[in-house]
């Protein structure tokens, strides 16, 4: 590290399992977060992605993570115990050549991010480490605004309301002023003491702006954010923070905030650029411009990397510097064929924010973004300006902004009157554009690289949520929860069953809990959008035209017109619906193995529309969603399949055997098994005559659940056909043989039962390979119930012989497999000896109390769950009850 001072540290060791790769994740996460760094955790957490990866899958060693904070950087190291196992870095070169080939791709990322990387071999591990600097974040500083004339100040209410919040250092409101509750509808003691967080809309955007976690703890912050109001509607505010300290070294943080349309209150005037800015003014340049004039104020622009900030400041001086009514700022899509609102002011909430129109609105010079244009007056040519269309404006100048020639966005300034622009205006307007064009480019190339790095780090983070189950509702859930709210307001799935169902819906979520249920309810009132299988997001107009309709009904009830029929909910709950989904909203298809399986519908709320990056992004996410919903779909579909067919492996319930208890419990080895290669079963014969069994087939899963059902089935038919225990096993015997290279051989205790008169039972038993039966005498001795004979599968002649056992009122008969007595933790096992000190201590109670404490037994014996199948069969004869 050098001479530089680290200040923080933080490690972890993650054991060699795909799991770790999200647990190092989610430690580097939350360790840059709590450090305040946030705007360098999607880097980290990619390159710790990969570096994690190389460790823990590639090298198969456990990776020991550490963090460094240092007065200049973040920088952190990967270790693992493989250091045999080089960085290919012979040749000049080699790695950057095969960005696919293993250990290739972490380090061709440490190039593309990190600001330095290296790595450094011991004895015992080798260390990869990437270093990140983090931006430079001065402090606020004092400066003024010159004198203006009144008609040149900003408009307000006439009633300024600065709402004044502070927060400790925990995050918390511990002071809520008057304004502040006029303008959220919250009393002071509704939210002192309640994270910022519970009322805080903060922008989600991946990749891009700060976190509110990391505002709070920055010296001085400016911006715009909303606030939720009581009501549940987000109140867009620009905030000032100042950190401050009290007498006692206590840290906390002062927001002063007002309605963001009021921003020109609170927002600080800026620093002349430095002398390398790229608004800076040539000399040639200042005559052209009166010294009076307000575009001087436009040289003051923010930071060029704050893209958000800089295009407001930009329109606003630039409709000041024209004396317009309104002015709007447009960027160009990649492709130079559409243009996207950015910025705007004076004009209604429905021209902001990520509307696009085409850069070709018409024929003509004027039809084309990529010139300058004077309109006189908008009523005389209708449509010549679409983003102008019913705002009441009547004449507009607009002018290109160019890069090397490049178009990369439009500015203009519109005003009521008609007839107020010149061509002199349009050549100061195109003046100031020229000045600000390339600090626009470079901001938005800046801000574009970070969405794209964030939008990495979050399709990082999806696709191992997505990997991580194959429960189809569980599914659902992580696709709405992560598109919810990072890059829509609101969104719903909706799954194709086959090509002849219909759509159906089947999840919906809202930001605002609260709107989920009308959002539902409108939804299933609306016909589901087609599932095209066309890449790529579609506009669906549907929810919003239901939105609006549904408004206008709840408006027509309340004024007394219209059907008189109850709505089914209020005009409220109805309203707030229609502004929730009133926005722009999105299809994207769910496509896996070249079939649509579903769509993802994200919406905005009222008049907002959505970015193109963030669409982008959405559609990357689609085809990832997709792939884990249909896997989903398959595993949900085989389990169905494989539960349905076990359960017709298991018997029918036991019969009642009068005279005589019996209680089977069952285990089956394996994730979703039902039926292993354990089994059993208690049949009738005959009137008066029980068959029971109890085996155990070579190995487990379905292979060893087919010879189950062999042997279930022919135990039944052939004890039924009239033979006894020794030509049933041989029988069976014969049949498993038949089965060639799928026969399994077999552990069977087979047996017949004959209640008695006097209360007891007699039984007659054949022990082939299987562990012997247990009989409990009421005295509490243990004995075996029988002797052991050969295994069924090996041989083909086999002379079997069956003994007779009878059990007294009170004995307890104990089958078990091996399941039970093969019960391991490290070296010791349960054994027979363990079983036989388990089963004396049950005299005197039920054949279900016996089997329970059996279980309990075997359960308590190790930690780690069974690894083998397990069936234990107990039969009791209960006492003469006297009288």
């Amino acid at each position: 590290m050098g001479s530089a001072v680290i200040t923080a540290r933080a490690a972890a060791t993650f054991e060699p399992v795909g799991r770790s790769v999200a647990t190092a994740r989610a430690f580097v996460r939350d360790t840059l977060q709590g450090w305040g760094h946030g705007d360098i955790v999607d880097d980290a957490v990619v390159l710790t992605s990969e570096l994690v990866t190389n460790a823990v899958v590639h090298a198969g060693t456990a990776a020991d993570v550490l963090c460094l904070r240092t007065d200049s950087g973040v920088r952190i190291s990967v270790a693992d115990r493989y250091p045999e196992r080089e960085i290919p870095l012979q040749n000049s070169g080699q790695i950057f050549a095969h960005p696919d080939r293993e250990g290739g791709r972490g380090l061709l990322l440490c190039g593309a991010l990190a600001t330095r990387w290296g790595v450094e071999y011991t004895a015992a591990q080798k260390h990869v480490w990437f270093q990140l600097d983090l931006p430079e974040r001065p402090a606020g500083t004092r400066s003024a605004g010159p004198a203006l004339p009144v008609d040149a100040l900003p408009v307000t209410d006439t009633r300024v309301r600065v709402a004044v919040i502070q927060i400790d250092r925990g995050g918390c409101v511990s002071f809520w002023n008057d304004d502040a509750r006029d303008l959220f509808a919250y009393d002071s003691e509704q939210v002192i003491g309640k994270p910022l967080t519970e009322f805080a809309a903060w922008p989600h955007t991946p990749g891009t702006g700060t976190g509110i976690a990391e505002a709070l703890q920055l010296s001085r912050w400016e911006g715009s954010y909303g606030i939720r109001g009581s009501d549940g509607r987000v109140i867009p505010v620009y905030a000032s923070h100042l950190r401050v300290r009290d007498a006692d070294g206590e840290a906390s943080t002062v927001c002063l905030l007002v309605r963001d349309h009021e921003r020109a209150i609170l927002q600080s005037p800026q620093r002349a650029p430095a002398q390398d800015t790229l608004t800076q003014t040539a000399p040639s340049a200042q005559s052209a411009v009166h010294p009076s004039d307000p575009f001087e104020v436009f040289i003051g622009s923010p930071a060029p990397d704050d893209l958000d900030g800089l295009l407001q400041r930009t329109v606003e001086r630039a409709r000041d510097m024209l004396d317009g009514d309104a002015a709007y700022l447009l960027l160009a899509t990649d492709d130079e064929t559409e243009l996207e609102v950015r910025a705007s002011t004076g004009l209604p909430s429905a021209r902001q924010r990520f509307a696009r129109v085409p850069v070709e609105a018409g024929s003509g010079r004027y039809g084309s973004a990529r010139m300058p244009a004077v309109h006189e007056d908008l009523t005389a040519v209708p449509g010549a300006v679409p983003l102008l269309s019913g705002t009441g404006m009547r004449s507009v100048v607009t002018v290109p902004l160019k890069v090397e020639g490049r178009l990369t966005g439009s500015l203009g300034v519109a005003a009521e009157s008609p007839g107020r622009y010149t061509n002199e205006e349009a050549l100061r307007l195109q003046f100031a554009a020229d000045r600000i064009a390339l600090a626009v480019e470079r901001a938005r190339l800046t801000e574009l690289e970070k969405l794209r790095r964030g939008s990495l780090s979050f399709l990082v983070e999806a696709s191992d949520l997505l990997a991580g189950t194959l429960d189809r509702d569980q599914t659902l859930a992580l696709m709405a929860q992560m598109t919810v709210p990072t890059l829509a307001t609101w969104c719903a799935v909706y799954t194709v069953a086959d090509q002849a169902s219909e759509p159906e819906l089947s999840y919906v979520l809202h930001e605002d809990e609260d709107r989920i249920d009308g959002l539902k309810t409108l939804l299933m009132k609306v016909d589901p959008p087609e599932p095209v299988p066309t890449p790529g997001a579609r506009i669906w107009t549907a929810p919003t035209d239901a939105a609006h309709d549904a408004a206008l009904r709840t408006s027509l009830r309340s004024l007394g017109l219209g059907h008189s029929a109850r709505p089914s909910t209020g005009p409220g709950a109805t309203l707030a619906t229609a502004s929730a989904v009133g926005g722009e909203t999105v299809v994207l298809p769910l496509v896996a193995r070249n079939r649509v399986i579903g769509m993802l519908t994200l919406g905005k709320p009222t008049e907002e529309h959505f970015r193109q990056e963030i669409l982008e992004l959405a559609e990357d996410l689609s085809r990832r969603a997709a792939l884990a919903l249909d896997n989903s779909r398959l595993y949900s579909e085989r389990t169905a399949i494989s539960q349905s067919l076990q359960r017709s492996l298991l018997p029918p319930e036991e019969p009642n055997i009068p005279g005589v208890e019996v209680e089977v419990i069952y285990r089956a080895a394996g994730e979703g098994n039902e039926v292993g290669g354990d089994f059993y079963d208690v049949f009738p014969i005959r009137d008066g005559a029980y068959g029971f069994a109890i085996g155990d087939v070579c190995g487990t899963g379905p292979e060893a659940a087919a010879v189950t059902g062999l042997a279930r089935h022919a135990l039944r038919l052939l004890a039924r056909e009239g033979f006894g225990g020794p030509a049933v096993l041989e029988r069976l015997n014969a049949a498993i043989l038949d089965e060639g290279p799928r026969s399994r051989f077999l552990t069977l205790l087979y047996g017949e039962l004959w209640p008695q008169s006097d209360g007891s039972a007699l039984l007659k038993v054949v022990c082939a390979g299987h562990p012997l039966p247990l009989r409990l005498r009421q005295d509490g001795t243990v004995e075996p119930a029988a002797e052991p004979q050969p295994l069924l599968g090996v041989m083909d002649d086999l002379e079997l012989y069956e003994q007779t056992v009878t059990l007294d009122p009170g004995d307890v008969l104990l089958c078990v497999t091996d399941g039970v007595t093969e019960r391991r933790e490290g070296t010791r096992m349960l054994g027979d000896d363990g079983l036989t000190d388990v089963l004396t201590t049950c005299t005197g109670l039920t054949a279900g109390a016996v089997a329970a404490r059996v279980l309990r037994a075997v359960e308590r014996f190790a930690a780690e769950p069974a690894s083998d199948d397990m069936a234990i069969l107990a039969m009791r004869v209960p006492e003469v009850q006297a009288g």
